[in-house]
């Protein structure tokens, strides 16, 4: 890449980027991780899994971003008796002028490029499949026949971390889809101050579409061209090794309590999502605090404890940290 060259670009997209943060922060009070997360998942062509309790603001921060953003955006309601039909469509039979009768396809809400999956984990293991081709090929499948999404297409699913009873937990398979794993905390004293104003006025600022899908996609081609070197490439791929108990780059917490790792999969993430946040900072490219940045969200829905961690009540955010603070930035 011709770093001269894409200089003016890079301080282009940071200026329209920043300009969409401003935009959705007309509505939404704090959450700065979180809308990083999800602006970087955006960009990375990924999908991301927001967690938290209600009443934090997921589902409207979801809303918010369509508005600021020229793309089309859907909801889904899952609860258990939800079928994949109801998520990709199927088959109708009409009757045209002449009486004739023939099968046609009826689209889904999956057709559409922001997709809302409220509560995702309240849907049954086979309706939660549906939305794998999905978020893997950005096509469905009906019968024989393949339908393509429209780009760019992005999953924002929530599920709810505290009520378990009801729900089915989402199968390894569909969480290492996600790119991002993202979790909506609970806002401070002044971020209350500022919501209680915002939301108990005449009315809820109105947001303007700030980005068009086709500018969207730009940013997402922009994003693929940040340059890693050789040498910080290496130490994301130290931290996916040191995920791996039996591995030299394993620390003890992983060796002790860690059932599987992250997979190439999670290097991807990693590194995708550690090339938008040097985007967001106007740098074309990635240095180690990126990765490390990067690394807690595609990680820790990709490190699954053994039997004697989850007895012990180990937190993975505790195994991610001890991961980022003992591996060295280069090899040993």
């Amino acid at each position: 890449m011709d770093v001269l060259n894409e200089a003016p670009r890079i301080a282009l997209a940071r200026e329209r980027l920043d300009a969409l943060k401003r935009e959705i922060a007309r509505r939404i009070v704090g959450h700065h991780e979180l809308i990083n997360g999800i602006l970087a998942c955006l960009l990375s062509s990924g999908h991301v899994l927001l967690e938290g309790v209600p009443g934090l603001g997921k589902t409207l921060l979801v809303k918010t971003l369509s508005d600021a953003l020229h793309l089309e955006f859907s909801r889904i309601q899952f609860t258990p008796d939800l079928m994949p039909a109801d998520i990709i469509g199927t088959q109708v039979v009409s009757q045209d002028d002449e009486g004739g009768r023939h099968f046609h396809f009826q689209q889904g809400p999956v057709f559409t490029q922001l997709l809302l999956a409220d509560e995702v984990n309240r849907a049954t293991p086979k309706t939660q499949s549906a939305l794998l081709e999905a978020m893997e090929e950005k096509r469905v499948t009906v019968g024989r026949t393949g339908h393509a999404l429209q780009e760019p297409f992005m999953v924002l699913a929530t599920q709810n971390p505290i009520e378990m009873e009801g729900t089915y937990p989402l199968p390894e398979a569909q969480l290492d889809r996600f790119l991002l794993k993202l979790n909506a905390t609970y806002p401070d004293a002044g971020e209350l101050s500022q919501i209680v104003e915002l939301t108990t006025g005449a009315s809820m600022p109105a947001v303007e579409a700030v980005l068009s899908a086709g500018e969207v996609m730009e940013l997402r081609e922009l994003v693929r061209s940040v340059v890693i070197a050789d040498h910080v490439k290496d130490y994301a791929i130290r931290l996916i090794l040191a995920t791996h108990a039996g591995n030299a780059e394993a620390t003890p917490m992983v060796q002790r309590y860690v059932r599987h790792g992250a997979s190439p999969r999670g290097l991807l993430g990693v590194v995708l999502t550690a090339k938008a946040l040097a985007l967001f900072a106007g740098r074309i490219n990635v240095s180690y605090d990126d990765l490390a940045a990067a690394a807690p969200p595609a990680l820790r829905h990709r490190i699954l404890l053994n039997f004697e961690g989850e007895a012990e009540g180990v937190d993975v955010e505790d195994v991610i940290a001890e991961i980022l603070r003992d591996t060295p930035t280069v090899g040993r």
